[in-house]
């Protein structure tokens, strides 16, 4: 029997989402679904959603719940990683003490300040999975949900490059599917690639029965000016093709924008936009918790598949698919640094996920990456090494860190994200420089 192990299961409106996908499937009906949360009350609300959905689906899996990890990862065929280490506190810190120093950002999961601290505190926990995952259950695949994303993936790679891990993000897919929508044309219908890094990678193929559908694009920017004004509209007009997340998340990937009131005005950027929506993340989780204990039913209608329930089914069936994944770049993509994370298709069937060789991105896209790259490089060196000086510099390549604060007020803001969140670094990054 698969067994499914969910880490960070309390998470419980993403679990809800992919509990749906994956108990309807019909060969996953059956499935062990092993439920793993540090936090009582949301395991519990985890475990009442899941016996909820399967009741719903009419599907009979064994749900199995525990607040020990290693109890959770005992013979899994998949692991899923959903875990945000700190919460919505830590969240709050990203947020306030960078704007005490005139920093702005939206989303502060990725990249910035915000991504390289959730990041630090992040890869201790990524230590302890990979290691029980070598002891407990070395044949499965790591599928990570945590952001940051690339640097996640990036630091596994390095520390961990035994276990199977990749990275799912559905930014690609959705791009895809907005831009679609916006020129009427069936998501079906379209043949698309996409690659680069995660939050930032770029449709390299956008077409509609062996047509580009760029010039169309160009020409529902040029007739319509309010769409013009958002911050991935207009990285696609000057940079040539389309970045695969939303203008909230690129806006803070990039040098030109949050730091002057007038671009932030003019492309409609919402900064701190992540409080609002974290905030609403823990409002929507006691909303459900109340809705499943009160025997309410749940909607476990879905729009579309997540790719975890995907990647599931077609390793266990064969069935082949092919989605866009974040991997280790070992001769993926030529223009971007060896070793670190990329997104790029991916086949996925009964030998696993495999990766497609995508050679060199154009080289304006590669040279917006490799800004990306290059703070997540430093702050994964910053943890392999133990060097808190490493976290410094990190953030003064950070494309709009950089761009805003000085080298002094970078230093300062560093020491005081730090002690900050001291109680879930690792040690050697809390030393005084």
């Amino acid at each position: 029997m698969t067994v499914i192990t969910f880490l960070g299961a309390g998470s419980v409106v993403f679990t809800r989402e992919l509990l749906a996908d994956i108990l309807s499937f019909d060969e996953l009906r059956g499935v062990t679904l092993a439920l793993h949360d540090i936090d009582p009350e949301r395991l519990e609300t985890a475990v009442a959603i899941a016996r909820r959905t399967a009741e719903q689906l009419d599907a009979k899996p064994v749900i199995t719940a525990s607040l020990d990890r290693r109890e959770a990862l005992e013979g899994a065929d998949f692991v899923i990683n959903a875990i945000q280490v700190g919460m919505h506190a830590a969240t709050v810190r990203d947020f306030e003490i960078p704007a005490r120093y005139g920093l702005r950002q939206t989303i502060g999961d990725t990249l910035g300040v915000g991504g390289i601290f959730r990041a630090l505190r992040t890869f201790p926990v990524l230590d302890g999975i990979a290691k029980d995952i070598r002891e407990l259950c070395p044949d499965a695949w790591l599928l990570n949900y945590t952001n940051p994303m690339a640097m996640n993936i990036g630091y596994l790679a390095a520390t961990a490059p035994d276990v199977k891990a990749v990275g799912l993000c559905h930014s690609v897919y959705w791009t895809v599917r907005d831009l679609g929508e916006l020129l009427g044309v069936p998501f079906e219908e379209i043949d698309y690639t996409g690659a680069g890094v995660n939050h930032q990678a770029w449709l390299l193929r956008f077409e509609h029965r062996g047509e580009s559908l760029y010039p169309r694009l160009d020409e529902r920017l040029e007739r319509d000016p309010e769409l013009r004004r958002r911050v991935r509209m207009d990285m696609y007009r000057r940079i040539g093709y389309f970045p695969t997340e939303t203008s909230e998340h690129s806006s803070e990937y990039l040098p030109w924008y949050l730091h002057l009131d007038a671009e932030v005005e003019r492309l409609r950027i919402p900064v701190g936009d992540y409080l609002r929506i974290s905030a609403g993340n823990v409002a929507e989780y006691h909303e459900t918790r109340k809705s499943v204990l009160a025997g309410e039913p749940l909607d476990v209608s879905r729009d579309a598949t997540e790719y975890a329930p995907q990647v599931i089914h077609s390793i266990v069936t064969g069935q082949m698919r092919r989605i866009h994944g974040n991997v280790a770049n070992h001769g993926l993509i030529s223009n971007l640094p060896e070793g670190y994370a990329v997104e790029v298709p991916c086949v996925v069937d009964r030998l696993g996920v495999r990766p497609e060789r995508v050679g060199a991105l154009p080289p304006q896209c590669a040279a917006v990456n490799r800004g990306f790259v290059s703070v997540g490089q430093l702050t994964v060196a910053a943890a392999v090494d133990g060097d808190p000086l490493m976290v410094r510099r990190a953030a003064m390549v950070d494309p709009n860190t950089a761009a805003t604060l000085s080298v002094d007020a970078i230093w300062e803001l560093c020491a005081e994200m730090t002690a900050a969140h001291r109680d879930l670094l690792p040690e050697a990054l809390t030393a005084a420089v």
